[in-house]
């Protein structure tokens, strides 16, 4: 008797569980009938926020892969004293509040800042925002990835010749490509979804500074169609990111890929 009641509170737990986390994002599908939804997004403010949440994504990301690669492989292949200290301040953007990250580019680049620059407010200040909240999930992705690469096919290629940028480009990355793309899919599933940082960096400007989330904030004041539709959109996004990292980490390289790969190399 006592298992029969152990297992319908479980069951009704988990139940509880499932429906806590379904309900609010079907809530945004059902509130409103989806002929409306789509017709919410032809508005100029969802256009206009769909724009510049692209055009600064697409430019954080690239920044993201081109810097963030390299330090990761430093901080994977290599150890020095200090290094642990490095990886944590690498990580602490993940744990600072939003708010605080925008605080201190604000800091940083702002005209009474560090640097005393004119980026706060423009374009560039919300690539930047985005950049600095979501590479730590990519670099820390990579690194993994990098640590599990085989070191003896990393050693057998230098041992027939080729040199070390050869070696990372015709060996490692192919080799790490799964971990590498999974952590850029989190990457820019966080920036695209960045509201703090942003908002005290860039503001939020229709047409230039104001992204998605932002648009959403915006349009809870005046419409909430509108606000429901841009939410809808962020979501059918999430998902589909939510599937390609899932199908990027099921695929694993066998070991006559690895095999192919590093005959490839030399």
């Amino acid at each position: 008797m006592r298992r029969v009641l152990l297992g319908t509170a479980v069951a009704a737990a988990a139940t509880a569980a499932l429906a806590f986390l379904v309900l609010p994002v079907a809530a945004i599908f059902l509130r409103v009938p989806p002929g409306k939804l789509i017709h919410q997004l032809s508005s100029p403010l969802v256009t206009d926020a769909l724009i510049v949440s692209i055009k600064t994504s697409a430019i954080a990301q690239a920044l993201i892969l081109l810097f963030g690669t390299p330090l990761a492989y430093v901080l994977a292949t290599r150890r020095f004293r200090g290094h642990s200290l490095l990886v944590t301040l690498v990580e602490l953007p993940l744990v600072l509040p939003p708010a605080v990250a925008g605080l201190g580019l604000l800091a940083l680049f702002g005209r009474s800042g560090l640097l005393g620059t004119s980026i706060p407010f423009t374009q560039t200040a919300v690539v930047l925002a985005v950049a600095f909240v979501a590479s730590p999930l990519y670099i820390r992705q990579a690194i993994a990835a990098f640590e599990a690469v085989d070191p003896n096919l990393v050693a057998a290629s230098r041992t027939l010749g080729a040199g070390p940028v050869r070696t990372f480009f015709r060996v490692v990355l192919p080799l790490s490509r799964g971990g590498l793309a999974a952590g850029e899919a989190l990457a820019f599933a966080r920036g695209l979804g960045e509201f703090g940082a942003t908002i005290m960096f860039a503001g939020s400007l229709q047409g230039v500074t104001q992204t998605l989330p932002l648009a959403v904030y915006q349009a809870f004041a005046i419409n909430l169609d509108t606000a429901l539709a841009i939410g809808a959109l962020l979501v059918v996004v999430s998902a589909v990111l939510l599937v390609v990292l899932k199908l990027v980490l099921s695929w694993q390289p066998s070991r006559r890929t690895s095999s192919f790969l590093f005959a490839r190399s030399t």
